[in-house]
């Protein structure tokens, strides 16, 4: 299994990315997803989940701002990314194959968010 995550950058406070995480090796549309992130020195976060049935969680911290979404036929998870703030600066990083609550399965490698103020 591979999770092929892309479009980090540098943004500025108030801006917008989207994040891809492409995967391959695994019967993607029965998968549970997830984003998560790691600030230097932090722990790592959870930041937005979603079932095979489209049903989405979200923390606090981004709810109404972060959007995740799934295109089975292109077996790509996405983390659309709005009003950002410098606190959501981290590595983003997609999993898949959920085990348990913030516990999966397979993970990709990371891709770098920085907000600048």
């Amino acid at each position: 299994v591979q999770l092929q995550a892309s479009g980090g950058g540098l943004v500025q406070a108030g801006g917008s990315l989207r994040l891809s995480c492409a995967a391959s090796g695994l019967f993607f549309s029965v998968n549970s997803l997830a984003w998560y992130r790691q600030a230097p020195g932090k722990q790592r976060e959870l930041v937005a989940t979603i079932s095979s049935g489209g049903n989405t969680y979200y923390p606090d911290s981004v709810e109404g701002r972060f959007t995740i979404s799934r295109d089975n036929a292109k077996n790509t998870v996405y983390l659309q990314m709005n009003s950002l703030k410098p606190e959501d600066t981290a590595v983003y990083t997609c999993a898949a194959s959920r085990r348990a609550f913030n516990d999966y399965r397979y993970w990709g490698q990371g891709t770098l968010v920085t907000v600048s103020s």
